[in-house]
């Protein structure tokens, strides 16, 4: 009898995302997911028990994390082979983005294994829509690194870019991020800075990088926050041909 796939035999690695603050932004497919996978692969254990206490679900949990990753992914991997069905979910949001997970992800792949995501909410992308500044192209920065000198550099690298550009930053570092931006990309660069998402708190302040820092200082802002900063500019909005401004108006 010839032997069945490996994929066959194996389980599946559904790549949940979960809300980022309101509770009913997780999506029935999720729920459907999370009730029938055989364990849950978490970031933190205290964030997912909360989870799955409001779900009314209890599973195994397996914490994959940046201590516990290289542990965590042979044990998945196991049970995947098994036949088991694993979920990933993270904190808030979706997984793997500033998150870990990827090395699982890999190694689930390279060994045939079927990885399918649960898509929901992303606060990259639910700042990116608020924000005001173009969408249909964007770059995703992550955190800039914690070293002063690395920090600044990567800022200037930064302002030279034409797409609107997205950062995460934790909330103890926001003062410093904004200082090193306004030197980097200057006192005028357009910005906003979203914080507490789909939470009742939830703000979306726009303003001149100067102006975010100012009132920053002035009344700081706390939460978890994602910076999004307007595109450098090449040319004026009003579209030019030839050197000339196009007018927009019939002749008479």
């Amino acid at each position: 009898m010839p032997q069945a796939h490996a994929r066959n035999m194996a389980g599946i690695l559904s790549i949940v995302s979960v809300p980022i603050g309101h509770p009913r932004d997780l999506s029935l497919r999720a729920i459907d997911v999370l009730q029938s996978a055989d364990t849950i692969l978490c970031e933190d254990l205290k964030p997912a028990h909360r989870l799955l206490h409001s779900l009314k679900i209890e599973k195994p949990l397996l914490p994959l994390n940046e201590h516990t990753e290289v542990a965590a992914t042979d044990e998945a991997l196991a049970l995947l082979g098994e036949g088991k069905d694993l979920a990933l979910i993270s904190d808030a949001g979706t997984p793997l983005v500033a998150d870990p997970g990827q090395r699982l992800v890999y190694r689930a792949i390279e060994a045939d294994i079927e990885v399918t995501p649960v898509p929901g909410v992303s606060s990259i992308l639910a700042a990116l829509v608020v924000s005001g500044f173009r969408s249909d192209t964007f770059y995703f920065a992550g955190m800039l690194p914690r070293e002063k000198f690395e920090r600044k550099t990567a800022a200037a690298r930064l302002a030279e870019r034409e797409e609107t550009i997205v950062l995460l930053e934790a909330p103890y570092r926001l003062a410093q991020l904004l200082d090193d931006l306004v030197e980097a990309f200057g006192t005028a660069r357009r910005a906003c800075v979203a914080v507490e998402l789909t939470m009742p708190k939830e703000r979306v302040h726009r303003g001149t990088l100067l102006a975010l820092r100012d009132r920053f200082l002035a009344r700081p802002f706390k939460g978890e926050y994602v910076v999004v900063i307007e595109g450098r500019r090449t040319r004026p909005h009003s579209s030019i041909q030839g050197g000339k401004r196009k007018s927009h108006r019939h002749a008479d």
